[in-house]
């Protein structure tokens, strides 16, 4: 089975971003961002997009399914 996974922690704290910060500047809640660091929600192909585009990356260097 595969799950995704993500890089956003990563991104958003080498950007020295808050959650908060963070989901200000996508549009969607702290939570929201929470749980898509947590893996707990896979986001749109429209928010991944957006999130890639704020940190100037790949969508599939965000997100990557990793085998189990």
């Amino acid at each position: 089975m595969q799950n995704l996974k993500n890089h956003l922690k990563l991104y958003r704290v080498q950007a020295e971003l808050t959650q908060e910060e963070l989901a200000s500047i996508i549009g969607v809640s702290r939570e929201t961002i929470l749980f898509i660091e947590k893996k707990k929600h896979v986001p749109s192909l429209l928010l991944a997009m957006k999130l890639a585009k704020r940190f100037d990356v790949k969508v599939d260097e965000l997100f990557y399914f990793e085998d189990e």
